[in-house]
Order: C-alpha cells, then structure tokens, then sequence
C-alpha cells in the first residue's frame, strides 16, 4: 500500500520481492515469474536493469515506439480485472484509512470475483 501520489514505477521491484512462491509443478518452487508486462510508463533502463536482476525478463514498450507491442493481449486482463474490482463501492474511492480494512475488502472482493467466474464456468 503507497500513498497516492507516489509513481507507480517506484514500486515494480517492492512488487516483485512481494510475489510468493510459486508451486504446483515438479521440483523446486519458482521464486517469480518468468516475464513482467507493463506500458510505456515503465520505460526506464534503471527498472529493466532491476527486474532483469531479479531473473525476470521484462517486456516493456518503449516509448516514442508505434503501438503494435502486442501487449494489449496481455494487458487486457489486469484492465478488466481492476474494472471488476470497481464494481465495489468500497473499492471505488477508497474511505478507510486503516490500510489493513481496505486489504481486507480487497481479499474479500478478489474472493467473490473468483467465485462468480467459477459460477459461470461451472454453468
């Protein structure tokens, strides 16, 4: 949780030292995942130079570049995941100053939302 003012950029590595294990699959469990797509606001050579130290490879557009990254196929599902997350009133505008109730509706909404995607592929 950032103050909202601050750039998002200034927290892509704080991200990826957050991400969890990842398991399920044979062998040991991977630390990160194996590419991190972002628009042309993270264009910077210090962040890709930070995330390729990590042992992720970065798929960033650059800028001054014509549209035809092809990251729209990808990026679309962050969009239309925080499109859903928007539904939540209480998500909307944020109106508790204690981070640790907005983390918890945030956990509760990303449980319902999981929740009726399972619904209508259950359907």
């Amino acid at each position: 949780m950032t103050g909202g003012n601050r750039h998002d950029s200034t927290q892509t590595t704080v991200l990826l030292d957050a991400i969890p294990a990842i398991g399920g699959c044979p062998g040991p469990p991977r630390r990160r995942p194996d590419r991190l797509y972002a628009d042309r606001g993270y264009d910077y050579d210090s962040h890709r130079q930070q995330v390729r130290g990590r042992g992720v490879t970065p798929v960033i557009a650059r800028r001054g570049t014509p549209h035809g990254s092809g990251l729209g196929t990808t990026r679309w599902v962050v969009e239309r995941t925080i499109a859903w997350l928007h539904w939540f009133r209480r998500l909307r505008i944020r109106w508790e100053i204690r981070d640790d109730i907005h983390e918890a509706f945030l956990s509760l909404a990303c449980a319902l939302i999981c929740w009726r995607q399972l619904q209508r592929t259950q359907s």
